[in-house]
């Protein structure tokens, strides 16, 4: 018997998942949290104690696809093939906020990997469907909104002309443009904001004010 020892002594383990001697084992091990698989390696066993936790004799079957994840099994008895969508990006059905995906697993019943095309777009439980009523009352309040900041900004170069045009000071470009801004004020407020995808708004004069 020599007296060097050339091979490592690999170690047996009893039914119990005891070891039957001091040895070396290979091992495939998985994350303590996640489950994840995480890789192969030896490990020293000592007589009478089992594997490290987390560590497997069995080895795991490739995932068929880059969208599996290999993860040991809730009970620990068997390497499984688990959705991994990693790094995706998902859309909650409550909120259309957008979410990267960070962990393996099926994708949560409150995430669609289908993307909101609106701001009004309401999850049906299969599909985005968009609350038309909702979003025309939005684009008919933006409308308003601009409406009136328009008629601000034409109220504000009027102003002035009409008291020049008041106090007999205006010059015939100041009283020229005065009407011109007053048919455009005019034009603003009769403008029709049923319909607020395709409105024709009225071109503000080129005059100088």
């Amino acid at each position: 018997m020599s007296k060097y020892q050339m091979e490592l002594p690999i170690v047996k383990f009893n039914k119990k998942g005891f070891a039957l001697s001091d040895g070396w084992v290979q091992v495939y091990r998985a994350s303590e949290y996640t489950r994840e698989y995480t890789g192969t390696d030896i490990t020293g066993v000592f007589a009478t104690f089992g594997l490290p936790a987390g560590a497997y004799l069995d080895k795991p079957e490739p995932p068929p696809s880059d969208n599996m994840a290999i993860c040991r099994a809730a009970d620990g008895k068997s390497w499984i093939h688990v959705p991994d969508f990693r790094g995706r990006m998902a859309y909650h059905t409550q909120t259309r906020q957008h979410i990267e995906i960070k962990s393996i697993g099926e994708l949560p019943p409150e995430l669609t990997f289908l993307a909101p095309q609106t701001l009004f777009d309401q999850w049906n439980g299969k599909q985005w469907v968009t609350d038309i009523a909702a979003q025309y009352q939005y684009e008919r309040q933006q409308v308003e909104k601009l409406r009136t900041q328009l008629r601000q900004q034409a109220e504000a170069i009027i102003t002035p002309l009409l008291y020049a045009l008041d106090t007999e000071l205006a010059t015939e470009d100041e009283k020229q443009a005065l009407i011109e801004w007053k048919k455009y004020l005019v034009a603003l407020s009769r403008l029709d904001i049923s319909e607020p995808m395709s409105i024709t708004w009225p071109e503000q004069p080129n005059v100088a004010a």
